[in-house]
């Protein structure tokens, strides 16, 4: 209903958001990092945030009145760095405050920071059970995307692999956007020790790929570097986090702050042979979500009801003591933060994916409950059916399966009456 559905749109920051609301009940609010909505932050008394999504070098970001500031460094610990600042010498501590500190990282490229760039050399990550997914059970369209591992993960931009002559690589589709990242948006010292970190590891690959590797082989390769800058990415993630988290301490804020850890969506690694997101499987329809509230949330808990981001406003409002709109569509997750899940609590979440064309995945839109998925390809006319306790991998679509019927019934159902409780549009 906010009217950003995909990437190219541009969100209103006319409309009402939960920072403002926070402002108007005296909370001093901040957004540093990542944004993507196109348009200048509102409700923040304070922004600086990356343009679009950003390099995982040396940003350009935009603060107050969009104005461009330079910076050198690796982008994960810039923003912590602003973040720091803004905690330390421009929040007024007689105030409340919310502020949102958000990470390009570990989005695509994966490019691992000065402090990780050798982290896991030697290692080797294990492989994910569905890595040679044949898509086969399952709806026409799932072997029609362009996000595999094997045929679509491109050397240069993905890998950190430069293509040369005396190689047959695959093609590259990126080698200019890789060329700008890779060549002038390092420091002469950063790409000193990027080229020291990779050049080696560059180097044994040529030579393995020269005396020959068969496909499974080289989709092994490929995953083992994929998954290394990946989880690189996310150490340096992990290490900044710590930075802030020990402020709180070191101020004595902690105990009167609620950290709330999260992301946009889930993503593949490896599984079902993919890297990215966009499909309702679980590896990306699940999203990370955690929680510190001393004194409140029980320490090492676990809440497994169903959840979803189109709650996150009501959470924020009802923890400052704020009453939220009656125009907003989640419901607060405090109670079940306090232990107490509501009778009337959900059972099924909606999901929809409207881009369409993005790495080739359709639009679909579906309904899960704790153990099933109905996914409808509306365009392509597919189903698909999923049970996820007796096929926890997601290999195999139940949807005509004649023990099923009573269950798509219902299913199908549900999903109708959350398109029309949530006032959905197809396109």
């Amino acid at each position: 209903l906010n009217g950003f559905r995909r990437n190219g749109n541009r969100f209103d920051m006319t409309q009402q958001t939960f920072p403002k609301l926070l402002q108007k009940a005296g909370y001093q609010t901040a957004v540093i990092g990542k944004w993507h909505l196109g348009t200048e932050p509102t409700g923040f008394d304070y922004y600086h945030i990356l343009q679009g999504q950003g390099p995982y070098y040396n940003p350009v970001m935009l603060t107050g009145g969009m104005e461009k500031v330079p910076h050198v460094g690796y982008t994960t610990d810039v923003i912590t760095d602003l973040t720091l600042d803004w905690l330390k010498n421009k929040r007024d501590g007689e105030k409340p405050f919310m502020l949102m500190y958000q990470h390009k990282a570990p989005h695509r490229t994966w490019m691992p920071g000065p402090d990780h760039l050798n982290m896991f050399d030697g290692e080797t990550i294990p492989e994910p059970e569905t890595l040679f997914d044949d898509y086969k059970n399952r709806a026409s369209v799932l072997a029609k995307q362009t996000m595999e591992i094997d045929r679509h993960m491109h050397f240069y931009y993905d890998l950190k692999v430069p293509v040369r002559k005396d190689i047959d690589l695959q093609p590259n589709n990126y080698l200019r956007a890789a060329e700008r990242w890779y060549e002038t948006n390092f420091t002469p010292e950063q790409k000193a020790a990027w080229d020291k970190a990779y050049g080696p590891k560059n180097e044994a690959f040529y030579e393995r790929y020269k005396e020959g590797m068969t496909n499974e082989e080289l989709v092994k390769w490929k995953y083992q570097r994929y998954i290394k800058d990946y989880l690189r990415s996310i150490a340096s993630v992990d290490d900044n986090l710590g930075r802030v988290l020990d402020y709180l301490d070191e101020a004595g804020l902690a105990d009167n702050t609620v950290v709330i850890y999260s992301s946009d969506q889930g993503f593949y690694l490896g599984e079902h042979g993919w890297y990215d997101k966009r499909w309702m499987y679980e590896e990306s329809f699940r999203t990370p979500f955690v929680v510190r509230w001393p004194g409140v949330i029980e320490e090492g808990s676990v809440n497994t009801d169903l959840t979803q981001n189109l709650d996150f406003a009501q959470t924020f409002l009802e923890i400052a003591g704020v009453d939220a709109p009656a125009d907003m569509q989640g419901a607060s997750l405090v109670p079940l933060m306090k232990g107490e899940t509501p009778d009337d609590w959900r059972k099924s979440l909606y999901y929809h994916y409207y881009e369409g064309g993005g790495h080739g995945v359709p639009v679909h839109c579906g309904v899960a409950t704790d153990r099933y998925k109905l996914i409808h390809y509306y365009q392509a006319n597919e189903w698909d059916l999923l049970d996820r306790e007796k096929d926890p991998l997601e290999m195999r679509s139940f949807y005509d399966d004649p023990e099923y019927a009573d269950v798509r019934a219902k299913l199908e159902a549900e999903l109708k009456r959350l398109q029309k409780k949530y006032g959905v549009q197809m396109k």
